[in-house]
């Protein structure tokens, strides 16, 4: 079952715009998967775990496609049965709603893929 976030738009950050604060990052972070954490209320880490390397390069491609349709591009680790995502906002130097929007929409890709 996946988050209705990953149903809302990403939107891009205004000009004015801060990063989430670490409740609002706690509210957000219950809307996901159990791959995601919040590290030092900067960025968001997962890692999705996959049976071998041809899924884990299948949900990578996946995730780089979801990326440059939303043009919110996540920094993502390939190997042998896993991937790894971290992301953030870097115009505001931290997280934004649009990070918990790509978070749950790629839990979305891992739960269509089988996993």
């Amino acid at each position: 079952m996946s988050s209705p976030l990953a149903d809302e738009p990403v939107e891009p950050a205004g000009d004015d715009a801060e990063p989430l604060d670490g409740d609002e990052c706690a509210d957000y972070l219950d809307e996901l998967g159990d791959a995601w954490e919040v590290v030092d209320d900067h960025h968001l880490e997962a890692s999705y775990e996959f049976p071998d390397f041809e899924t884990a390069l299948a949900f990578t491609n996946d995730v780089g496609a979801l990326a440059e349709e939303e043009w919110h591009h996540p920094d993502i680790s390939l190997s042998w049965g896993e991937v790894g995502v971290e992301m953030w906002s870097h115009e505001v130097g931290g997280l934004t709603e649009a990070d918990f929007v790509m978070a749950a929409r790629m839990d979305r890709l891992y739960a269509d893929a089988g996993e």
